[in-house]
């Protein structure tokens, strides 16, 4: 038996370590005790829904613990579940539960990002759902004060039409790091490592509130922990290759002008907008570069579909391609 949060061998549905994480050290079944949403219980689901996303169809559900168990909450939520997409005109929809969690497993395991504790369920049915745990309540069920960076940057569909989430560079996002963070060194190489992650996955996604800060018990301000990490060019095989351009007038910089895409200058550039240094980005790309092999065989062992793992490795492959320095087999960019 795996843990159905870290993959790791377990003797019960979660291991120690994810059952504290997740559930305070409860021993929660990673098979809710209610069908997935249909259309003859979407009313009710509904009742239950916090927002969407990935343009507009991955529902979002409330769940509480209550005598061992997860039950749909209407308020006093303290975790997200996510079931398959909610649209035919995506690809691999099955798959989306599994994609984000593996993409979120993939980015702790491997790269140390801070995440929000996750893991797969299953309805009683069978489907399986993505679950991850809030981050943003206190001990006592009070919310820490969060705003995401579509807020702190006062862009709204009023102000910005419809793609308002989109309006910006994540240099932009940097500068108001550099504002609200205390520690903002740290949090810009956070930031840093974030965006080369969702690039190499594939996570066209990651926009403006996709990024958050959020106020602690000091008063001072930091990073939330990374949500929403998913390679939704899975489902999405045409989209662009990341959400926001990374810093203003990227696409005419040198390398992109030349291939089209970015590469390892264009991210090198964005480092030292963020105030990180050529060898410290250098490094932390490297450490993307090297991590292939690992990243492949998380991959490969996942609960994907093969034709879903193929496309997520051969994604991470040409991204780590273009991130080296190369501009083919043989020939680097000067």
């Amino acid at each position: 038996m795996h843990c159905s949060a870290c993959y790791r061998e377990a003797k019960q549905d979660f291991c120690t370590k994810c059952s504290k994480e997740l559930f305070d050290g409860g021993k929660i079944s990673a098979v809710l005790n209610f069908p997935a949403p249909t259309a003859d219980n979407f009313a009710e689901f509904q009742k239950h829904t916090t927002r969407l996303s990935i343009s507009g169809v991955q529902l979002k559900y409330s769940l509480r613990r209550e005598n061992k168990e997860l039950v749909m909450t209407q308020k006093a939520g303290e975790y997200i579940i996510k079931p398959i997409l909610a649209s035919t005109q995506l690809a691999a929809i099955k798959d989306s539960p599994e994609n984000e969690h593996l993409t979120m497993q993939i980015a702790r395991q491997l790269f140390r990002i801070r995440t929000a504790a996750n893991g797969l369920i299953h309805f009683s049915d069978g489907e399986p759902a993505y679950i991850t745990r809030r981050f943003d309540l206190k001990p006592d069920q009070t919310k820490y004060q969060q705003e995401d960076f579509a807020q702190l940057l006062n862009r709204t569909s009023v102000l910005y039409g419809q793609n308002y989430k989109y309006d910006a560079t994540y240099e932009e996002i940097g500068t108001l790091i550099k504002k609200y963070v205390p520690a903002a060194l740290p949090a810009l190489e956070e930031l840093f490592r974030l965006v080369v992650f969702n690039y190499v996955v594939g996570n066209g996604d990651a926009h403006l509130k996709n990024f958050s800060l959020m106020q602690l018990h000091t008063g001072e301000y930091r990073l939330t922990p990374a949500y929403d990490l998913m390679s939704t060019k899975i489902h999405t095989p045409y989209e662009n290759d990341i959400a926001l351009e990374l810093y203003e007038n990227c696409l005419d910089a040198p390398f992109y002008s030349a291939y089209g895409y970015y590469g390892r200058p264009d991210f090198i550039e964005l480092a030292k907008r963020l105030a990180i240094t050529e060898k410290r980005s250098s490094t932390i790309l490297e450490n993307y570069i090297n991590a292939q092999e690992k990243m492949v065989e998380m991959i490969q062992k996942s609960g994907l579909s093969p034709e879903s793992k193929m496309s997520y490795v051969s994604t991470v492959k040409d991204r780590l391609f273009r991130i080296s320095g190369m501009t083919n087999k043989s020939q680097p960019y000067i």
